[in-house]
């Protein structure tokens, strides 16, 4: 149930809003199929995870999904959204550059570096480790602090 509306509220947010640097609330998750876009798109604003499956039935894809809705918050403090690809015979771009078979979870760089991909879902503690450990975000993190002084 969670996953349905997960979807649902992706599909409200397009890709030119996207692509024009539009915010959601703080409230409202952003997840959406990964479509049409490509890395390019998020470069220097956003770092993509990318959540790729065969179908969107799979029992790891569901599981991804979950452990990243229930973490959105602590995403969104860094940036993160949220793409989804489960249509092998739609040759997204992403998917395309990317590469996947059957389950996997990329996470990219601000710079559109691919700093990991697994074959297995990831807790959003992992995922938020790998980009704390990023020079970019740590200079974030410094900026808003001294923003906050």
């Amino acid at each position: 149930m969670r996953l349905i509306l997960a979807l649902v509220l992706a599909s409200l947010i397009t890709p030119a809003a996207l692509a024009e640097g539009a915010v959601a609330d703080d409230d409202a998750p952003l997840i959406r199929p990964a479509g049409d876009s490509t890395l390019d798109d998020f470069q220097w604003r956003i770092r993509p995870v990318v959540v790729f499956a065969d179908s969107p039935a799979d029992p790891l894809f569901a599981e991804q999904m979950d452990i990243l809705q229930d973490g959105l918050e602590m995403l969104a403090e860094r940036d993160v959204v949220i793409l989804t690809d489960t249509d092998p015979a739609a040759r997204s771009p992403i998917r395309l550059k990317l590469r996947p078979r059957g389950f996997m979870l990329v996470l990219v760089a601000k710079d559109g570096t691919v700093l990991l991909r697994k074959p297995l879902p990831w807790t959003v503690r992992e995922l938020t480790r790998s980009i704390d450990k990023l020079p970019i975000r740590q200079r974030e993190v410094e900026e808003r602090r001294k923003s906050s002084e």
